[in-house]
């Protein structure tokens, strides 16, 4: 193999230019060449394939920086639809026409699925990233768990659902953790603990939202910044035990933080957050105003006269207040964990693609208490339909009593986070305050990138 494509795809993370660097680093010492796929699989699309050389003479190109936050490639949702047999018989041409031999797809499901055709025609391997933590497996045969229920009066004529989960030990779980998501949790932790301020010094109650649209694992995480309540997808919301609980955090210290994922879901499976007409072009349902949902509940639960009799506030509307963290989570320089396992990641992808392996994903395991590489079958994560589900965050995690998480959630998060930050994570704040940012725009990457950019000559 003397050159692989590399491109990134869906939403971006802080951790993707670190994956590429990775590729790049274990490419330069195999002498591979890497070519940079721009816009992921929208590049491809493109008749010219726009694409970067990222490591001419077996160097990586200076804009290449691992701790530069999104990705130097650019990214965008679209991607290979597996019935247009005839896209991608172009879009195999293309990449024939480039000597590409191989191809990384740095993503999550959608990417998965995007990816997935193309492997009919090249060597195509995964390197995984999301900030929401949802792609692999709680254990190997969880895949097997998902079923079909009747039901008329959805379009497809059927409820997916999961079976209860069995128990399993955290070396069981297929890929422990995605890059993107340590970072998410860093911003999201010290969001709540700012917030809380505010709500501390006010009496009042902060409802604040993070990302996950089918998993809690970031709400989990964000236990970090010490929120008094956390609410997650895959436990629903009971409004009387959480009205309680609010009460008896009031009643102690007389303002409460709550911390919701945007997809948390009420006794009957329905997602409290008003779903948004459209899609994005990878699918999925866009959900907005969990926390605002909350907000309604508990004005309605409390009531003005709780916060009026106690002057604190003059309405249970006034004295609740909703803040979004949204796009914040996904966005700026990655935190060490991020940066060294994306990058080892990065590499072990080049090196499935070296073995003559495709159609797979690079994992990172847990093993005697640490963390090693390792690849799983991209097919053993698609149900028996075919079909890839985000993984659930495991009820075993949650402690829906005290809306914490629980003693092997804890366990999780430690492996995790227990060395995750770095002394450069610490320096690299002080830039904050260069004078220099006063006196310059800001240099942006894309007008390095897009000089190098080449094209494929129209045929």
């Amino acid at each position: 193999m003397k050159r692989i494509g590399i491109l990134t795809a869906g939403g971006d993370t802080p951790a993707l230019n670190a994956t590429i660097a990775g590729a790049v680093q274990r490419a330069n010492q195999a002498r591979v060449e890497v070519f940079g796929i721009i816009k992921g699989f929208s590049g491809l699309l493109n008749p010219q394939v726009p694409h970067v050389h990222l490591n001419p003479l077996f160097q990586s190109i200076p804009e290449l920086d691992p701790t530069r936050g999104g990705t130097i490639l650019g990214a965008s949702r679209d991607y290979v639809d597996s019935a247009d047999t005839e896209t991608i018989g172009r879009v195999a041409e293309r990449l024939k026409r480039l000597k590409v031999d191989g191809l990384i797809c740095v993503g999550g499901d959608g990417t998965l699925n995007g990816m997935q055709p193309l492997s009919n025609h090249l060597p195509v391997v995964l390197a995984p990233k999301t900030i929401d933590n949802d792609l692999g497996l709680n254990y190997s045969d969880e895949a097997s768990d998902w079923y079909r229920e009747p039901n008329e009066s959805h379009p497809k004529g059927y409820d997916t659902k999961k079976r209860p989960e069995r128990a399993f030990g955290l070396d069981d779980m297929i890929n422990y953790v995605t890059p993107g998501f340590a970072t998410a949790v860093f911003v999201s932790s010290l969001s709540v603990q700012r917030i809380r301020t505010t709500a501390e010094s006010h009496r009042r109650i902060a409802i604040i939202e993070v990302m996950g649209r089918d998993c809690g694992m970031i709400s989990l995480a964000t236990a970090y910044g010490q929120p008094d309540i956390i609410l997650i997808p895959e436990s629903p919301v009971e409004p009387g035990p959480l009205v309680d609980r609010v009460h008896a955090v009031l009643d102690v210290q007389k303002h409460a933080v709550i911390c919701v994922s945007e997809g948390i879901v009420d006794t009957q499976g329905q997602i409290l957050g008003a779903m948004s007409a459209s899609q994005d072009p990878a699918g999925n349902i866009q959900y907005t105003g969990a926390a605002q949902a909350v907000k309604r509940l508990l004005v309605d639960q409390i009531g003005d006269a709780f916060f009026t009799r106690q002057r604190r506030n003059e309405s249970a509307n006034a004295a609740i207040f909703v803040r979004k963290i949204g796009h914040t989570q996904r966005g700026g320089r990655p935190i060490l964990f991020d940066r060294f396992y994306a990058s080892q990641l990065g590499g072990k992808a080049v090196e499935l693609l070296l073995d003559g392996l495709h159609n797979c994903v690079a994992t990172l395991q847990y093993r005697n208490g640490g963390f090693v590489l390792d690849s799983i079958d991209a097919n053993k994560l698609r149900d028996r339909w075919g079909n890839i589900h985000a993984r659930p965050l495991s009820p075993s995690f949650y402690d829906p009593t005290r809306f914490q998480p629980s003693a092997k959630g804890i366990e999780y998060l430690r492996a995790i986070f227990n060395h995750a930050l770095g002394v450069d994570d610490i320096e690299s704040m002080r830039t904050i305050f260069d004078t220099g940012n006063l006196i310059h725009p800001y240099d942006s990457v894309n007008i390095d990138i897009t000089k190098r950019i080449l094209r494929v000559e129209p045929t």
